[in-house]
């Protein structure tokens, strides 16, 4: 399991546009991912999940993987997350 810290850097924070970015880039990877914001943990793949955290600019959120490719799935989405999703 890898697990890593990242702050939302873009103002308006997961929102559908960044959200649907964030999602397809964990579909890349094989490993299970999740998204843990406040205690509360979502599936990492799933859109609804990710939205119902409500994560907005400035947020503090956690990124969990467990499998064969866990620290690149972590990294690839700490590092997306850290770009602001180019907006």
């Amino acid at each position: 399991m890898y697990v890593k810290d990242v702050l939302v850097q873009n103002q308006v924070g997961l929102h559908a546009r960044p959200a649907t970015f964030f999602i397809q880039k964990a579909n890349e990877f094989k490993s299970s991912i999740w998204v843990e914001k406040e205690e509360r943990r979502v599936n990492a793949k799933s859109l609804l999940g990710v939205l119902s955290l409500g994560i907005v600019g400035g947020a503090n959120i956690r990124i969990i993987a467990d499998g064969n490719d866990e620290e690149a799935a972590v990294e690839g989405l700490v590092s997306l997350v850290q770009s602001g999703f180019a907006e």
